[in-house]
């Protein structure tokens, strides 16, 4: 938040000292400037995760629609895809949901290489899900796409940024819930930045603290589980895992018959018939260690589901506790709904978005506010501000054209993404800020603007799901909020 605003009223924490809010004030500036461009980056991208399973349906809209799918049908999908590699060493089988209406399989073929089948309503296979474009903007939030250890800590490292940055913000402006409304419209283009810096900063406050909170905790999931490991088992990071996992099922590779997903789904019915089964996971199929974890989720909970445990013989060994476990494993289990919106439907997701990007732009303008500080105080770095507004617009401009290249080109989108943002940011060596914020913005709304037809005509009259027609209307309409943000400054002049 930024040091400028004016007081306005009686501090709600008179007493607190001087000394302490400067240096509140100092450690915000100096952990926003630090991590600036990678909190801009993890917001930027979680706002757009937020509609993940939204992008895959837009991505494979043909795939047949399904409500539910029978015991029967989810057997024979895996039958089947495991016929594609029958030395595969596991197979995940994805039941259709309300957000997720497909019946999918996925395994690794006899290369290696992982594959998704679609499958319709009776469990036959009928194609191939490929949906590459919301693969790279999940793992580009997850883990950045380095490594997974590595992405994973440098994503929660900055989340633990954020949250300290949103901490020290707060601390260093005594006023700022008592100011929470007040706007200086008519003076300098500073402070009017400044108030609507600490404005959106406050409102969106307790959002703000959920995600950086839970983003944190996700990504350092591996340094958290090591901790738990030396303190718990001297290291053995593998039985610190199995605490997440389960009942164990002893290996033994010997063979026998395939297990029997209709038996398992049974299983489950019999024990929690109000229970909505979402995946099973199968581990070994055909060897006497097989088995199976199905996650099923208890209508209005707040939790990805609770996992249960089914071996070969479709026997109940028991459940992980996610849902009735104790208090600690029923918060992990929220922390992923908690942290995407995943919960509450359309109405909670768009707020999501909306937040999100909030957040995002609090963190852009934090540091264009600081800029324009060292200009009024004589020290410009005009080199910084180019650099700064270019990368902003980087991220629109680099998510656009990976999406519409995704659609029309085989090649990876990470690719496409990483040299559409280095081409966009080297554009800081030619134009003026305001030039720089103009030209990425056009170029953003026309490369929207053009994904929307060539969605439409590459899958013809096969948009069999209306998910994909509401993902296309929301990439016009923000070309459309796009260009009129370009009209409006030519106005003002």
């Amino acid at each position: 938040m930024d040091g400028s605003t004016k007081p306005a009223g009686k501090p709600i924490w008179p007493k607190v000292p001087a000394e302490f809010v400067r240096a509140m004030l100092a450690g915000h500036s100096a952990l926003g400037l630090a991590f600036a461009a990678l909190i801009y980056l993890v917001c930027f991208s979680g706002s757009i995760a937020v509609f993940t399973q939204e992008y895959t349906r837009w991505e494979q809209p043909a795939g047949p629609v399904l409500q539910a799918a029978t015991p029967q049908a989810a057997d024979r999908v895996f039958r089947e895809a495991l016929a594609h590699n029958p030395k595969a060493r596991d197979v995940f089988v994805q039941l259709p949901e309300p957000v997720r209406p497909r019946l999918t399989a996925h395994l690794d073929d006899a290369t290696g290489a992982e594959r998704t089948f679609v499958a319709d309503a009776s469990g036959a296979i009928v194609g191939e899900m490929k949906t590459p474009w919301t693969e790279f903007q999940a793992e580009l939030h997850t883990v950045l796409h380095l490594p997974r250890a590595w992405g994973g800590f440098i994503v929660g490292l900055t989340g633990v940024a954020l949250l300290s940055s949103l901490i020290s913000g707060v601390l260093s402006h005594p006023r700022v819930f008592k100011d929470a409304f007040a706007f200086r419209w008519g003076g300098s283009k500073r402070l009017q930045e400044a108030d609507l810096h600490n404005r959106i900063s406050v409102w969106g406050l307790p959002f703000h603290l959920v995600v950086s909170l839970t983003g944190a905790f996700l990504g350092l999931t591996v340094i958290i589980v090591g901790v738990l490991a030396l303190a718990t088992f001297k290291g053995d990071t593998t039985k610190a895992y199995a605490l997440f996992t389960g009942p164990k099922v002893a290996d033994d590779a010997r063979p026998a018959p395939i297990i029997d997903l209709t038996q398992v789904l049974a299983t489950l019915r019999a024990a929690h018939p109000e229970a909505r089964t979402t995946y099973l996971f199968v581990e070994h199929p055909g060897e006497r260690g097989q088995h199976a974890s199905v996650s099923a989720l208890t209508p209005g909970r707040l939790s990805r589901g609770e996992i249960y445990v089914i071996d070969g013989e479709a026997k109940l060994r028991g459940a992980v506790g996610y849902e009735t476990g104790n208090l600690g494993q029923k918060v992990l289990s929220a922390m992923t709904p908690l942290h995407f919106g995943w919960f509450g439907g359309w109405p909670v997701k768009i707020a999501y978005l909306l937040l999100g990007l909030g957040l995002t732009s609090v963190t852009s303008s934090g540091v264009a506010i600081w800029l324009a500080r060292r200009r009024d105080k004589g020290r410009p770095a005009p080199r910084w501000e180019r650099v700064w507004i270019a990368f902003v617009w980087s991220q629109p401009f680099a998510y656009a054209l990976s999406a519409l290249a995704a659609l029309i080109l085989p090649v990876a989108p990470v690719m496409v993404w990483l040299l559409a943002t280095l081409a966009a940011s080297a554009t800081a060596i030619l134009w003026a800020p305001a030039a720089l914020s103009l030209r990425l913005r056009a170029a953003t709304a026309g490369l929207l603007a053009l994904t929307v037809p060539v969605h439409v005509a590459l899958n013809g009259g096969r948009l069999a799901d209306p998910v994909a027609w509401i993902i296309d209307a929301g990439l016009l309409l923000t070309a459309v909020l796009l260009a009129a943000s370009l009209w409006k400054p030519r106005q003002a002049a």
